[in-house]
């Protein structure tokens, strides 16, 4: 008898932990997305490491090897972006999420990036699961759309399901444009959106 009121009980708490759950799912849907990007200025980013500039409404990334990174730190989350690589072919970029600063000496933050590399775009090295083919334009404005919740992060490419990980270790950090010109090239951004999310704080 004790063993099924325990039981009982811990179904009742899942249910009002689910509600509670949609609650707040419900409640961050109806959030409007934030701009963080005026299409003038780079206020709100900091560039570290390149040379980055505003050109047609797009950031444009120009030259050297470094970062654009937002000087607010996020922690869950929903980022929509638009990019585009100016170079014809070994195109090579990224958007990082949920990082720090580079580490002394270094160009780049260690994790994480969904990467803009060609025939790369959109995976993330540390999470295995992490992976996609074919769902970008070369030559093309691509739109991404990261959710990321906890641990968990997914990504849409272009409106099409990429992939859905787990494995997310940091639990807030910088989103950050990643400058590889004199390997990967130039490239442009637009229209970066962010919404901020509650239901797993």
């Amino acid at each position: 008898m004790r063993a099924i009121c325990v039981v009982a009980a811990l179904l009742l708490v899942a249910s009002w932990c689910s509600a509670g759950e949609a609650d707040a799912k419900a409640a961050d849907k109806g959030k409007e997305p934030v701009s963080l990007f005026d299409g003038k200025t780079l206020n709100g980013w900091k560039v570290t490491g390149c040379e980055a500039t505003v050109e047609d409404g797009n950031i444009f990334l120009k030259a050297g090897n470094g970062m654009v990174r937002t000087e607010k730190v996020y922690k869950d989350f929903v980022l929509e972006v638009e990019w585009k690589a100016l170079k014809a072919d070994n195109w090579d970029s990224g958007v990082f999420f949920r990082c720090g600063d580079a580490p002394h000496g270094q160009a780049w933050p260690k994790t994480y990036q969904s990467n803009l590399r060609k025939g790369l775009e959109g995976n993330v090295e540390e999470l295995p699961d992490a992976r996609s083919k074919g769902l970008t334009k070369p030559g093309d404005w691509n739109h991404f759309k990261l959710t990321v919740i906890g641990t968990k992060a997914e990504l849409e490419i272009n409106g099409k399901p990429a992939w859905k990980a787990d494995g997310v270790k940091t639990p807030e950090g910088f989103i950050g444009l990643q400058a590889e010109i004199p390997g990967g090239g130039q490239f442009l951004f637009r229209n970066i959106r962010i919404v901020e999310l509650d239901a797993a704080r």
